[in-house]
């Protein structure tokens, strides 16, 4: 029950970047649209590695190594999005998300085989929300 809400949280994460890149393209130029859409882009691909990394979590005792291939492509991600934007409160929500994802990693490592996610995905819902602002 808690993965079916997690995922539907994810997907309103989803929802919500697309409705604002529509959004953002109405009321800005050009460079400001190329940049935000980059962020809302890259933002989305986070959020379907969040959902990746809670069903990784889930399945741990399956396939151990799902969940560091989660977090690998959240960290691109986030490095994509910090190499692209000068904007302060997308820096901060950026390392919010790399700190939430180094204590996952560092869990899995100490032998956590369900560490608490919930920190990423709160940390990635407020990606979304300043890429959107």
């Amino acid at each position: 029950m808690a993965a079916s809400r997690r995922r539907r949280g994810v997907t309103s994460i989803a929802a919500a970047v697309a409705a604002a890149a529509l959004t953002v393209g109405l009321t800005t130029g050009c460079d400001a649209v190329d940049k935000a859409l980059d962020c809302v882009t890259t933002a989305d691909a986070i959020a379907d590695s969040v959902t990746d990394l809670q069903q990784a979590v889930e399945n741990a005792a399956n396939d151990p190594g799902q969940a560091d291939a989660s977090l690998d492509a959240i960290e691109k991600n986030l490095r994509k999005i910090g190499d692209r934007t000068d904007d302060t409160d997308v820096n901060k929500a950026v390392d919010s998300l790399g700190k939430a994802v180094d204590h996952v990693r560092s869990a899995i490592k100490d032998g956590d085989s369900t560490p608490d996610v919930g920190p990423v995905t709160d940390a990635a819902g407020e990606l979304t929300k300043v890429c959107t602002a």
